[in-house]
C-alpha cells in the first residue's frame, strides 16, 4: 500500500514516517511539512490531487495546529489548518478514490463526563483549538462519509513533548540550578499516548481500509465494508497529568525529585482544559487493535533514541 502523510514533521508525523520507510509491507509515497504542503491552501491541495493521489492509496493527515493557547488569540489560523484542511484534502482524496485518515483529538469534548468518552458522545469543545478540530471532523465526514477521523489524547514522542519538558525540570533540580519542587496538575485526567504507538496502529487500521483498493464515488469497492466515520485510538489505562509525571520521573532516573499536585486553575491559562478525557477505545478493540498500557509506552519511548538524546540536544 502506498502512503503519503501530512505534518510529517510534527511528533505523530515523524512516527510514521519512520515506520512507512522501515517496513516491508507499505510504501511512504509521500511525506509533506508545513513547508512544502499547506493543507489550507486550496490551491496547494489541488495541486497535490493532480500530480500524486491518484497513485496514493492512503493519505494521513496529521497536519494540524495544536498550540492549544496560542490558538485562543490566532483563531484564523487554526480553523483554517485544523477545519479547512480537512476538508480540502477530503475533497481531493473522494474525487480521486484515495482513502483517507484523519487524526483528531480529545479537545472536542468539554471533559464534564465521568467515564471514557464514546465516538458517539456529542461533540462540546470549550476552546478554540477543540472548535476548530471538531468542525474539522464534521466538514471531513459530510464531503467524504467513508473517511476515517481517528482521535487521541496526550501525545508524546519525537520533538517537544511533556515528557522532555518534565525531564529538563528535574534535570535542573539536580543539578542545582533550579529549587523546590515540580508542581503539576492532578485535576485533568486523560490518556497519555506514545506517538509510535499511535502510528502503528494507524497503520494497522490503514490494511482494514481495503488494501489498496481505490474508492468509487460512494461505493467502496470491497465485500467487507471497511472502518469509516470516528474511531477512538489511544494507549491503554489513565492517568493525571501529575500521576503521568511521576511515573516519567521514576522511569527516567529522577524518583529523588520531589513533586506535588497543583490546580489547572493556578496556572491561569488562556484556553480551557478538558478536566476528564479518557477516550473509549472499545470500537478499535473489536478490530483487533489495542495499544498497550501508557507506562509501558512511555518506558518504549524512553528507550528510543527520541527518549535517550541528550535533553540540551533535542528538537
Amino acid at each position: 500500500m502506498r502512503w503519503l502523510v501530512t505534518g510529517a514533521e510534527g511528533q505523530l508525523g515523524r512516527c510514521l514516517v519512520s515506520q512507512l520507510q522501515a517496513g516491508s509491507e507499505d510504501v511512504l509515497a509521500g511525506a509533506f511539512s508545513r513547508g512544502s504542503l499547506d493543507v489550507s491552501d486550496k490551491g496547494q491541495v489541488q495541486h497535490l490531487r493532480e500530480t500524486v493521489l491518484g497513485e496514493v492509496d492512503i493519505v494521513v493527515n496529521a497536519a494540524a495546529v495544536t498550540a492549544v493557547d496560542r490558538c485562543e488569540t490566532e483563531s484564523a489560523q487554526a480553523f483554517a489548518v485544523n477545519a479547512e484542511g480537512p476538508a480540502f484534502l477530503g475533497e481531493a482524496c473522494r474525487d480521486t478514490g484515495t482513502r483517507m485518515i484523519h487524526v483528531s483529538t480529545d479537545y472536542v469534548f468539554d471533559g464534564n463526563a465521568s467515564r471514557p468518552y464514546s465516538e458517539e458522545h456529542p461533540r462540546s469543545p470549550r476552546s478554540v483549538y477543540g472548535r476548530s478540530k471538531a468542525e474539522g471532523e464534521v466538514r471531513l465526514l459530510e464531503l467524504m462519509p467513508e473517511a476515517l477521523v481517528v482521535r487521541t489524547s496526550w501525545l508524546f514522542g519525537p520533538g517537544r513533548n511533556f515528557v522532555v519538558s518534565i525531564r529538563e525540570q528535574a534535570e535542573k533540580r539536580q543539578r542545582g540550578e533550579v529549587s523546590g519542587t515540580l508542581r503539576v496538575v492532578d485535576d485533568q485526567h486523560g490518556t497519555p499516548t506514545y506517538a509510535g504507538d499511535l502510528a502503528d496502529g494507524l497503520r494497522q487500521l490503514g490494511r482494514q481500509l481495503g488494501g489498496g483498493e481505490k474508492l468509487k464515488g460512494d461505493r467502496v469497492v470491497s465485500e467487507n465494508r471497511p472502518p469509516a466515520g470516528l474511531m477512538h485510538l489511544c494507549n491503554s489505562g489513565q492517568a493525571s497529568w501529575f500521576s503521568f509525571a511521576r511515573e516519567i520521573l521514576d522511569q527516567s532516573g529522577f524518583s529523588q525529585v520531589g513533586i506535588e499536585p497543583s490546580e489547572t486553575a493556578d496556572l491561569n491559562l488562556p484556553a480551557p482544559r478538558p478536566s476528564y478525557s479518557v477516550l473509549d477505545c472499545a470500537r478499535a478493540e473489536s478490530l483487533g487493535i489495542r495499544l498497550r498500557s501508557w507506562q509501558a509506552a512511555l518506558a518504549a519511548y524512553l528507550g528510543t533514541e527520541w527518549g535517550e538524546a541528550p535533553l540540551g540536544g533535542r528538537s
